[in-house]
């Protein structure tokens, strides 16, 4: 996956089209990753011992990885990740449209 916990990205479907948040946490496996803001839902929790208090919680469900896109540090714009091995042999991202390695 190139979208990695702390990254900016801007969300480009669903109900929640447009609106920006930070990576919270990824789920490789899945392909998919938790925003801060987007894609909050309704749950109904019983009060048992773990969970003292019941009643309607708002809780932020992952989103699938093709619904994102981040937004790059450099020139601030939505833009899609490439791959590419320097000269010390480790792996960087780069920003498809500014050229800049992604960090």
């Amino acid at each position: 996956m190139k979208i990695r916990k702390g990254d900016n990205v801007l969300v480009i479907r669903g109900r929640d089209k447009g609106k920006k948040g930070r990576v919270v946490q990824s789920f490789p496996k899945d392909y998919q990753v938790q925003v801060e803001g987007v894609n909050v839902v309704k749950r109904h929790a019983k009060a048992t011992s773990t969970v003292t208090q019941a009643g309607i919680i708002e809780k932020e469900m992952p989103l699938a990885i093709s619904k994102i896109v981040l937004i790059c540090p450099i020139c601030n714009k939505p833009t899609k990740v490439r791959g590419k091995s320097i000269a010390d042999g480790s792996n960087v991202r780069l920003c498809s449209k500014c050229e800049e390695i992604i960090e």
